[in-house]
């Protein structure tokens, strides 16, 4: 399966990763390609847990328009 991730570098310079799909599915590292390797095993462990619990995978996501 594929998915979209977000990473943004905080003030400490920590990577961090997101799946925005998946609630609560985020992940760090010290390097961009450290968060992408912690946040594909966050990804999966997140998607075993909300299995076992009979929770849907995935939330919906949409595309908004908002003019500034």
């Amino acid at each position: 399966m594929k998915f979209l991730i977000t990473i943004l570098q905080d003030e400490d310079g920590m990577f961090i990763a997101e799946c925005p799909v998946i609630p609560g599915c985020v992940s760090q590292g010290k390097t961009e390609k450290e968060a992408i390797a912690n946040i594909q095993e966050a990804i999966k462990e997140c998607l075993e847990v909300r299995a076992e619990k009979g929770m849907p995978l995935t939330v919906i996501t949409r595309e908004v328009e908002v003019s500034v």
